[in-house]
């Protein structure tokens, strides 16, 4: 199983970035995938939405509006897209896969099986 971010870079606050997972070795209808995010020096953290393996989605109060998930499963590949962006976004973003099938939103690393290597976001002027 390989997990795979892309889709990071250098963006102005207020920007947008749309980051990618491409998976392989898993599909989409079995996994659940998350987001995480670490900035430097700082706690890896859940970033509050989810892709559930049915294909449905949630999103914490706080996200709603600024973050929107989608999938393509011919891809294999779910995007975060990433609106209004500031500089605490600033962080490494990763994805992560599970494949219980109990549709939850958990900041607990320790749910998710599988990882990707992450991609660097940056919010700056």
């Amino acid at each position: 199983v390989q997990l795979v971010e892309s889709g990071g870079g250098l963006v102005q606050p207020g920007g947008a970035l749309r980051l990618s997972c491409a998976s392989s070795g898993l599909t989409l209808d079995g996994h659940s995938i998350g987001w995480f995010r670490q900035a430097l020096g700082k706690e890896r953290k859940g970033v509050p939405c989810i892709s559930f393996r049915d294909g449905s989605t949630y999103y914490a109060d706080s996200v709603k509006g600024r973050l929107t998930i989608s999938s393509d499963n011919a891809k294999k590949t779910v995007y975060l897209q990433m609106n209004s962006l500031k500089p605490e976004d600033t962080a490494v973003y990763f994805c992560a896969a599970e494949s219980s099938g109990i549709p939850i939103m958990t900041d607990d690393k320790t749910w998710y099986e599988y990882w990707g290597q992450g991609t660097q976001v940056t919010v700056s002027s």
